[in-house]
């Protein structure tokens, strides 16, 4: 046999060896990776899971921070129509208080002129039509008269002027009224000063 021959004899048996090594090498190579891959995936996913909570609890204080803007909004908003309904409402006060003279003055001229007999002359009937006209006209701005005579002395409306006996009144009734009072929309513009009958409570007359 010649060299060459024995050459290519020998190669075979080297081949798978060869082969075997560089297999093993290849192992080693890839099994070190896959176990750093295992090891970070758990320390991968808990950082994960933080960001996921820190991003939750983010969300939740933005949607409390929106609720409480929409509830304040929501807030001004009615204070804002109520202010605007009072300013409607009440708007006119001030001047019914500066008209509120004016039918006194016009009241008191029927009263003085009015004679025993009960005679109108023509000076009265122009201001009781005067006085008519006024007084419709605040009514329709809701400008109400009080005139309790013969009611229940009521602080919140009347004004006590003084205590007088009345044995055929009821005690702490109103049996006079020195001053008509009046109100706009239902709220005082000015009360009542009345006279009360005497009775078991005290009244206080500066109320």
């Amino acid at each position: 046999m010649s060299v060459d021959e024995e050459k290519v004899d020998n190669n075979p048996e080297q081949t798978p060896h060869e082969h075997e090594v560089l297999d093993a090498e290849v192992e080693l190579d890839v099994q070190p990776a896959d176990a750093e891959e295992a090891e970070a995936t758990p320390e991968g996913d808990k950082d994960w899971q933080k960001e996921a909570l820190v991003l939750q609890e983010q969300i939740s204080g933005l949607k409390d921070q929106a609720l409480r803007a929409t509830a304040d909004a929501q807030n001004i908003r009615r204070r804002a129509e109520k202010d605007v309904e009072k300013a409607h409402k009440f708007a006119l006060e001030k001047f019914s208080k500066e008209l509120l003279p004016v039918v006194d003055g016009l009241e008191k001229t029927i009263e003085s002129c009015q004679s025993d007999e009960g005679e109108k002359n023509v000076l009265i009937e122009g201001v009781e039509m005067t006085l008519s006209i006024l007084t419709s006209g605040l009514k329709k701005f809701s400008v109400e008269q009080v005139d309790p005579v013969g009611e229940p002395f009521d602080p919140a409306l009347h004004e006590a002027m003084s205590m007088v006996d009345a044995p055929d009144a009821e005690p702490n009734s109103v049996i006079a009224v020195i001053q008509k009072g009046y109100t706009l929309n239902g709220r005082l513009i000015r009360p009542a000063m009345v006279m009360v009958a005497k009775g078991s409570a005290k009244i206080d007359e500066k109320a």
